[in-house]
């Protein structure tokens, strides 16, 4: 499928023509996205509705591609990947004239005389930097408001997910014009070409190191930024919670796509007083699943994307056992195959790599503790996280948590809802991430909030110079009462 859709932009270095090429679709651009700050919201409208109909129509290609680049079950391809971008579509559709109507705002005791209102405006051109590990969620999530918000865009696929991007390749350029949304693929080299352009708003998904580099390239220009980035989550099971629940619950969102996602449990905090009963309920749990080991080679599991990452994972999990960390189950790593088992594992020291790195893969530590303050203080000593999850029917509890935490955002009693739940901001802190997107917080992502003041009695003259004792009583009296 993918060998009929030629790359634009194959890996390696860029040549003078290739950056020429960027050039004239992003200057291209320029007229576009002066003339779509007037477009309509039935025009942008017409776009959504257009791209769901291509989505759809290239249905059996995105599953394919799914199947090829991570060997993922294909109806875990259409929930994660599809879903969530088809539910967003028809929320912003129904719901985008209603956001972008402009906001009245009531005067301030100064503003008597004036009427003032908020108008959402396109920021202009935009760059959506997309990550490989949900190349289609995590491409056309923010191409959607993107759109619906009146901007023009040009996308950059990732190259480590090949079959997957040939597929929004396909997608993008059966919907758009270049002038509106362009889409290019390549690696780092051509990611480098594009953020030296000045763009209005850059929107990067991936690693806090890379992060880190798109905010820098966005200094030079003074563009905005939203960034969607990751980190260590952690996952907090007390004494009162329903542990079989819970043990299920943890597992569905950990082990899908094998662990690859930014907002899966990173390590589980249990009681030490239910930790065996948690052991012995994932432990029954993955036997369900998947199997054991090499036994989950034929399970409906997704692979890990590539050697290099099978690689990375597999030296997390010797670091960490050389240091005295004992699996409690799985362990088995085949980088041919590009597998690494559902694993536990237990008995880890502070010093080992896989407490401060995101494992980004199917391991999951499990870490005693007594008191809750000792887990507190251990989220708080570690940057704030993309997300954070506690499981316990203690309402006291999960709010001491909270109170003393900070996180892009927490699911009380479930996991990863807070990213499936459009009508809630999705994003990270700090370290975490910048902004937020998903329903109206993507149209303001991707919008200008403009402060519009229009003065109709003109009562400001009294504070101009020359300054009078009535300015000054006039100044008194304000400052009194206000």
């Amino acid at each position: 499928m993918s060998a009929t859709i030629p790359m634009l932009h194959p890996p390696g270095s860029l040549t003078p023509a290739q950056e020429s090429e960027v050039a004239r679709v992003f200057e291209l651009q320029k007229a576009t996205a002066l003339k779509l700050r007037r477009s309509t919201v039935a025009e942008r409208l017409a776009k959504l509705r257009r791209l769901r109909a291509v989505i759809m129509a290239n249905r059996d290609a995105i599953v394919e591609a799914g199947i090829q680049d991570f060997r993922r079950p294909a109806t875990e391809i259409e929930m994660f990947e599809l879903m969530p971008v088809i539910m967003d579509i028809a929320d912003v559709s129904k719901k985008l004239k209603r956001w972008l109507k402009p906001k009245r705002v009531m005067p301030t005791s100064m503003m008597l005389g004036t009427s003032s209102w908020v108008r959402y405006e396109p920021r202009g051109r935009c760059l959506i930097v997309a990550p490989w590990n949900y190349p289609l969620t995590l491409t056309l999530g923010p191409l959607v408001p993107a759109i619906a918000s009146g901007n023009t865009v040009i996308v950059k696929t990732s190259e480590v997910a090949p079959h997957f991007s040939a597929v929004l390749v396909k997608i993008i350029r059966e919907t758009f014009a270049e002038d509106e949304v362009a889409v290019f693929e390549g690696d780092a080299t051509l990611a480098a070409a594009l953020l030296k352009l000045p763009f209005d708003h850059l929107f990067f998904t991936g690693a806090p190191s890379i992060g880190k580099l798109v905010m820098a390239a966005a200094s030079k220009h003074l563009s905005s930024v939203t960034l969607e980035l990751g980190g260590k989550c952690p996952v907090i099971v007390d004494d009162t919670a329903d542990i079989e629940h819970a043990a299920d619950t943890i597992a569905w969102a950990k082990y899908a796509n094998s662990g690859q996602t930014c907002i899966a449990p990173d390590h589980v905090y249990v009681h030490a007083s239910v930790q065996d009963r948690l052991v012995a309920r994932f432990k029954k749990t993955l036997d369900r699943l998947y199997g054991e080991n090499r036994a989950a080679l034929q399970a409906p599991l997704g692979r890990v994307i590539n050697v290099r990452h099978t690689q990375r994972i597999g030296a997390l999990l010797e670091d960490a056992k050389q240091r005295g960390a004992k699996v409690l189950y799985g362990g088995a790593v085949d980088e041919a195959e590009h597998f690494v088992a559902p694993t536990l594992i237990t008995g880890i020291p502070r010093d080992a790599k896989i407490m401060s790195e995101e494992i980004f893969g199917p391991l999951l530590p499990i870490i005693p503790f007594t008191q809750i303050d000792e887990v507190i203080t251990s989220i708080n000593d570690a940057p704030k996280p993309l997300a954070l999850y506690i499981w316990s029917r203690n309402s006291d509890v999960a709010d001491r948590i909270i109170e003393n935490t900070s996180a892009g955002g927490t699911c009380i009693n479930h996991q990863s809802m807070q990213f499936l739940h459009h009508n809630l901001p999705f994003g990270g802190v700090n370290n975490s991430g910048i902004g937020s997107y998903h329903g109206e917080w993507g149209i303001r992502a991707f919008s200008h909030e403009r402060a519009i003041v229009r003065t109709r009695v003109f009562l400001a003259k009294v504070f101009f110079p020359p300054y009078t004792n009535f300015t000054r009583k006039i100044v008194n009296l304000i400052l009194k009462y206000l």
